[in-house]
């Protein structure tokens, strides 16, 4: 990592000076946001080295919880310490609350957000198009051998097949990773539950429930649960929220949480922010505060708790064995999600010449996350009205 000896309150201030900036201007969902943060912390700032990087990713991917915001908490970790991580990580989140929260408003008070549907319909294949360009980039950095794409391409078939992350997947394979890359054979074993228990056990012990009689303390309980209880990206926990609002408890309607997910895709930042804007139409603003506190607060002590753990245990074989196992099962996993979002995104001819064009500018002539978008919103608020019956997801 840097060797900057800036002190530690100079450091906390540029980390929320990045992630502010973050927040605001990133787009394209988790991998995208985890792709720029390397690109920009690793290959530009050199806060972080590869290996960090890879650590990051692949540990984040191992707990519940929305990746994005949990490898922008482990990054401010290292860079700032523990106030550092609370900074950083609140810092990446309140732009995007605003901004979220202030539609919640618009929709609530003004009774709809009519060009939403327009603009999703244009943005989605783009968003699929960052998602695959960012799980290049991931690949690059952290693949090595045929061992973490056997484990890539399994993870792929299973999460298609089933329609959701498994954590036993990223369990399962930081397990292999073990066997394979680490010691566990050729050392007494005592040493590798001090390196990877505590890493799991977050990962697989369920939020007791607990009943409120307030609308709060059940939008505060629901998102504490899908925080905590959802493994992968915002784009994955999208079922589990639809079975809580939509059939569980009635807080939406179908087409409010269509709305409410293409919020969460559009705006910039994590995806899961979907949170304030569903917490806002249930409980207004203090439902939207509950609510965004609830969906990233398990992201904030699940990587608190393990990353003191990974430094003091990283060079550990069996520690970087489990890592490496982890982050072929993370790409599969993403890949597969993209997948199974894909599904939804692209609907038409329109739809699919966007997505192939999107990942050809991407690549080609590395085009912007945020024009790309301004760019394929525009596109879908003139061809929607046009093309509209042809757009199933809808009908």
């Amino acid at each position: 990592m840097d060797s900057d000896p800036a002190p530690a309150g100079g450091r906390i201030g540029e980390l929320v000076r990045y992630f502010l900036r973050l927040g605001l201007l990133g787009f394209g969902g988790p991998v995208a946001l985890v792709g720029q943060m390397e690109r920009e912390l690793v290959t530009d700032q050199r806060w972080l080295t590869k290996e960090q990087m890879r650590e990051a990713i692949a540990v984040c991917q191992s707990m519940p919880g929305p990746l994005a915001i949990q490898v922008g908490v482990y990054v401010a970790y290292l860079r700032g310490g523990f106030w550092g991580a609370w900074a950083g990580g609140w810092s990446f989140i309140l732009p995007n609350f605003v901004i979220v929260a202030a539609l919640g408003a618009l929709y609530v008070y003004l009774g709809d957000l009519q060009p939403v549907t327009a603009i999703f319909y244009g943005v989605s294949p783009a968003v699929i198009a960052l998602i695959l360009h960012s799980c290049y980039r991931l690949a690059k950095l952290g693949m090595e051998d045929w061992l973490q794409w056997a484990i890539a391409a399994a993870c792929f078939v299973v999460t298609i097949i089933l329609k959701s992350e498994v954590a036993l997947l990223f369990i399962g394979a930081g397990i292999i990773g073990i066997l394979y890359y680490g010691t566990l054979f050729r050392r007494p074993p005592r040493a590798t539950p001090l390196g990877i228990v505590p890493l799991v056990v977050p990962a697989v012990v369920p939020l007791a429930p607990v009943a409120s009689p307030s609308i709060l303390g059940k939008l505060l309980l629901f998102f504490l649960k899908a925080g905590s209880l959802t493994f992968g990206s915002g784009l994955v926990i999208v079922p589990f929220l639809e079975q809580g609002l939509v059939h569980e408890f009635g807080w939406l309607d179908q087409r409010q949480f269509l709305v409410a997910v293409a919020i969460g895709m559009i705006s910039p930042g994590p995806v899961v922010i979907t949170a304030t804007f569903v917490g806002y139409i249930v409980g207004g603003f203090w439902g939207s505060l509950v609510s965004t506190i609830g969906i990233f607060l398990p992201s904030f002590l699940f990587v608190l708790i393990a990353a003191p753990i990974l430094i003091r245990h990283g060079g550990n074989k069996n520690v970087q064995g489990f890592v490496k196992g982890a982050y072929g099962a993370a790409i599969g996993t993403i890949l597969g999600a993209c997948v199974l979002l894909g599904r939804v995104a692209i609907g038409d001819w329109l739809t699919a010449a966007i997505g192939v064009l999107a990942l050809a500018a991407l690549f080609r002539w590395k085009i912007s996350n945020p024009l790309l978008i301004a760019i394929t919103a525009v596109i879908g608020l003139v061809a929607f009205p046009v093309l509209q019956p042809a757009w199933v997801m809808f009908k």
